[in-house]
């Protein structure tokens, strides 16, 4: 019989109900503890994949074909948890491993949100807290084996992982722990030089609460807004001091996939030597795009200057009393339009189409509830506050950040109103959730504001808004309203390539093709086709190409979906039975 709450249910009564319909089976019952407008959210818990399902139908749907195999059991409410709560942390067991969860019930004491998450696989825990190792050298055979498995990882990896960055360090750390044979291969001489290598006042735009990585928090004295070079040192530190094994200077050349043998055979080229690896997983971990994307203006080949895409802006101490033009007015535009007036050159920015600019101080607003000293002295640790996040489906995007970009739109109108004065073109994004939107699904540009759009506002960064480029010429560029700007040195912050096209390049365009678009959830709007999937496309889950993984993003998500990605891989390792929901 489907339970029926006398009064507003709370947290522990639903859950009640929930685990008994679960334990026994009843579907009906289980799904009529759900709102006409519900959503449950499944990160490899009970789907092996990481999958949103709308509604009762979707929602039954996954259960009849996952109950049996899975057997979830043990729900319990996370303590602590007021008595009269409607929303909070739950945990439970199923077959094969422990989990977290997160229900938000509705005003009617039904299910809207429900989250459910693997945190670890039975048999197979992480030696971390309790778990320790005593960490003496047992006498003999030990020191050997330890010796075979790092040569084992090294020389022919189960999980190879391309690119070093934070998403390829966080996963191999998790893998580590997980004793997954797994090797990093990277193209930089030292692990952090992806950072340091960039214009020197780039800092994290995101604060620190944010940005860390698996094990390891920030230390407690660092800036909220770290600096390139010190992100750069803390990569570096984080390797050795996690013990990962990583291959500098060292280059992907390409790669085939073996259906009979389940492995791939990998190029892979260090300092002129290739050598093949054969892993039985690929992870590319290089980042959300494919190669710089430099649009093709005619004349371009005429120009007696310098021409870099933003990725290899150097800094503007070379360019002093020099004429630059930036393409673009992303983020990284904006960097490097102020880095280049903070060093004394004549710096016009061409905006090509409105962009969403958002004040620094209204992200850490936005974060502040989950992210920051307040919200871990209320006991809210990163990994909760990743996992409440997490609760959120991709639906509820509007309804969450619309209103929040509208008070900021309403309380900075002053701030607007001078950009606007000055040209600049800014929007909320086509649904209105301003940053959060357009980052996940990759559709226009964005700036979080450190401090270039007062120097827009009052002229100090000239401004072309609207136009786009028809010629370059030996010394300048002309501009599609008919004027020409004078450029000793041109800067491309104009984005990159389509991350299947470095899939085509390194494995075919056939796998290419078969993966599909990574990032973005189907939403149809700018830069996002559908159909709608609800969830990032690709990413630290299952693609149609067996044994390849994609796992990029920033910190906040490079961390928390390592985990995910990791224990999927652990389960491969072993060999457990796990079968993909896939509706």
């Amino acid at each position: 019989m489907t339970q029926q709450f006398s009064g507003r249910a709370t947290l522990a009564s639903w859950l009640d109900a929930f685990s008994r319909a679960i334990a026994s089976n009843r579907t009906d019952d289980v799904v009529a503890l759900f709102g006409d407008l519900c959503f449950w959210r499944d990160l490899v818990a009970f789907t092996w994949d990481i999958r949103t399902m709308e509604g009762r139908d979707a929602i039954r749907a996954m259960l009849d074909a996952t109950l049996a195999s899975i057997r979830p059991s043990a729900w319990t409410v996370a303590e602590p948890v007021r008595p009269d709560a409607t929303d909070g942390f739950v945990s439970f067991e199923t077959a094969l491993g422990r989990c977290d969860g997160y229900v938000r019930l509705d005003a009617e004491g039904r299910c809207l949100t429900l989250l459910t998450a693997l945190r670890e696989l039975k048999g197979f825990e992480e030696p971390t807290r309790q778990r320790r190792v005593s960490g003496r050298v047992q006498r003999g055979a030990g020191k050997a084996a330890a010796q075979a498995t790092e040569s084992e990882s090294a020389s022919q990896p189960y999980v190879l992982i391309v690119g070093g960055g934070h998403c390829g360090l966080g996963l191999a750390a998790r893998l580590k722990l997980l004793r997954v044979p797994t090797l990093i291969i990277d193209s930089h001489a030292r692990t952090g030089d992806s950072w340091r290598s960039r214009y020197a006042s780039l800092h994290l735009h995101d604060p620190v609460w944010w940005n860390a990585l698996p094990y390891l928090d920030y230390p407690d004295h660092w800036p909220v807004f770290p600096p390139k070079d010190r992100v750069g040192d803390w990569l570096e530190s984080y390797a050795r001091i996690m013990e990962l094994d990583i291959r500098h200077n060292t280059a992907c050349a390409g790669a085939q996939y073996d259906a009979t043998s389940g492995q791939w055979q990998v190029r892979v080229v260090q300092d002129g030597h290739e050598t093949v690896l054969r892993p039985a997983h690929l992870v590319l971990a290089t980042g959300l795009n494919g190669d710089p994307f430099i649009p093709a203006i005619p004349g371009a080949s005429t120009f007696a200057g310098e021409q870099r895409h933003s990725s290899a802006h150097p800094g503007g101490s070379r360019f002093r009393g020099r004429k630059v033009v930036v393409f673009g007015s992303n983020n990284s535009a904006h960097d490097i339009c102020e880095d280049l007036f903070d060093h004394g050159a004549d710096v016009t920015m061409i905006q090509r189409s409105s962009t969403h600019v958002i004040r620094q101080q209204r992200v850490l607003e936005m974060l502040r509830p989950l992210y920051s000293e307040e919200a871990l002295a209320r006991g809210l640790d990163v990994g909760r506050a990743d996992l409440q996040r997490a609760a959120l489906p991709m639906r509820m995007l509007p309804v969450v950040f619309r209103p929040m970009m509208e008070k900021f739109a309403q309380e900075d109108s002053a701030f607007y109103q001078r950009l606007a004065a000055a040209g600049f073109k800014v929007d909320a994004g086509p649904d209105g959730t301003g940053l959060v939107g357009k980052a996940l699904r990759k559709g226009g540009g964005f700036y979080i504001d450190t401090g270039a759009s007062e120097l827009i506002a009052n002229g100090s960064i000239k401004l072309k808004s609207g136009v786009e480029a028809t010629r370059i010429e030996r010394d300048g560029i002309v501009l599609s309203d008919g004027s020409r700007l004078d450029a000793d040195y041109i800067v491309y912050a104009t984005g990159y390539r389509p991350m299947d096209e470095h899939i085509a390049r390194l494995v075919s365009r056939e796998v290419a093709n078969s993966v599909g678009p990574v990032m973005g959830y189907g939403s149809g709007l700018e830069g996002d086709s559908g159909p709608w999937e609800g969830e990032l496309r690709n990413l630290s889950k299952p693609t149609r190409q067996p044994g390849l993984w994609i796992h990029a993003g920033n910190f906040q998500m490079g961390r928390f979906y390592s985990r995910f990605l990791a224990l999927q891989l652990k389960a491969r390792f072993e060999n457990l039975p796990l079968d993909v929901y896939r509706p």
